[in-house]
Parts: C-alpha cells; sequence; structure tokens
C-alpha cells in the first residue's frame, strides 16, 4: 500500500483513536497513537510525523497547552479536535499555532480532507497572486517575504493561519470575498457550508486589531455574501 504521510493521533478516547487509525492506515497513512496529553511532545520529537491529530481535552496536559509547547520546535500541520461549539477552544488553538481544527464527532470522509488539505505545500495555500513584496492598507503593512505584519509600525503577533486570511482579505481590500473564495485561497478547499473556522480567524482578527466585535469597521461580516476588508479603517 502506498504511504501518503506518518500521523499522530493524540486521543485519549481508546475506541476513537482505534477507528480513526484503522481507517487512516487503510487510507495509506502510517498512524500511530498517543493517549495522553503529556506524552505528546516527546512522541512528536521521535517520531516527526507529517501532521498531528490533536484532541483538546486530554489527560496529563491539555491540546491547547500541548500546541503551544509544539510550536516552539514543530512547524509542520497541527489539526486539532474539538467538541461541538466550543467555539472558544477553536480560537484559543488557532491563536496557539494549529494549523486547522475539525468538530467532534468526527466524520471519516470530512477528517481525510482535512487532513489533505493540510498536508500539501505551504505553497499551495499561498492566496497573493502579484510579485508584490509588501501589501500596504493605511496602517497595516504586511511584509509577504518575512510574513510580518506591522499597524503603524508596530509589529503584530498572528499566526500562520491568521497571517493567510489577513494577507488574502487585504490584497482584495474593498471587494466583497465570498467565503467560498476565502477558504479555497486560504485553506486550499471549498466551504462545505458547516465549517466556522474562517469565522473563528476573523474574530481572532479583530480581536488583534482592536475592531469591536459587535460593530466591526475594520473587517465586516456581508450577510450572505462573504467579508469586506475596509480599507479606510485602517
Amino acid at each position: 500500500m502506498e504511504n501518503y504521510g506518518t500521523i499522530l493521533l493524540v486521543e485519549d478516547d481508546a475506541s476513537l483513536a482505534q477507528w480513526v487509525a484503522e481507517y487512516l492506515t487503510n487510507q495509506g497513512y502510517q498512524t500511530f497513537c498517543c493517549p495522553r496529553g503529556d506524552l505528546a511532545v516527546e512522541e512528536v520529537k521521535k517520531l516527526n510525523p507529517d501532521i498531528v491529530l490533536l484532541d483538546v481535552m486530554l489527560p496529563g496536559q491539555d491540546g491547547i497547552s500541548v500546541c503551544r509547547s509544539l510550536r516552539q520546535f514543530y512547524h509542520k500541520p497541527i489539526l486539532m479536535m474539538t467538541a461541538k461549539d466550543e467555539e472558544m477552544d477553536e480560537v484559543i488553538g488557532l491563536e496557539v499555532g494549529a494549523s486547522d481544527y475539525i468538530i467532534k464527532p468526527v466524520r471519516p470522509r470530512a477528517l481525510l480532507a482535512r487532513i489533505k488539505s493540510s498536508m500539501r505545500p505551504a505553497a499551495e495555500h499561498e492566496p497573493l497572486k502579484s510579485n508584490n513584496k509588501t501589501i500596504a492598507v493605511g496602517g497595516l503593512t504586511i511584509d509577504t517575504e518575512a510574513r510580518k505584519v506591522l499597524l503603524k509600525g508596530e509589529e503584530i503577533n498572528i499566526s500562520t493561519s491568521e497571517y493567510l486570511l489577513l494577507s488574502f482579505l487585504a490584497s482584495n481590500a474593498g471587494e466583497v470575498l465570498s467565503r467560498d473564495a476565502v477558504f479555497k485561497a486560504t485553506k486550499g478547499r471549498e466551504y462545505d457550508g458547516l465549517d466556522r473556522s474562517v469565522d473563528v480567524l476573523i474574530s481572532a482578527l479583530r480581536k488583534k486589531f482592536n475592531d469591536d466585535p459587535q460593530n466591526p469597521e475594520k473587517i465586516k461580516t456581508i450577510w450572505g455574501k462573504g467579508y469586506l476588508f475596509v480599507p479606510s479603517a485602517w
């Protein structure tokens, strides 16, 4: 069987871990399981997997803390698994460096699609279409070579997922962008009608740029249409 990559699944639910591992193995991925958060970092160091599937609720150490520790040295995709409607976990997970997340109960095909998308080369997710090295909108400057974001000269610390979304929105400032367009450009897949990850990232960006979530001026959600990056607000 062809090997498409190595996966480390960090999950304490033994029955869930077993069927996920069996399913992914049948799909051509070499899959290893780790039942505790406090063992995950050493497992990643030992295996150097191509992707980590990381549950939020774990014994020993929670998934958010594990993700933060992994990002000190591990730069490959981390896909977090979180219970339904726990948006705060999603926000924090993305802020500490998770590449994406999937909501439990896990659907096999959705999980496989998310894994394939996350494991695509980073260049395939690059949303910028021009050769410009800098995107400047008002007081916002994005250095696309160094992947640095500055607001009025002050560097803003953002995750890779946040950077991809912000740079795509900023490079299309003043244009209403559909959810499908945003998902294809930043995640390499179509919007499935349920995924809230872009909304979570939008919320995180608003927080970092002091954009009132109740009445946002910088990044607006245009109901029924998509998202608008407002040039004059920056």
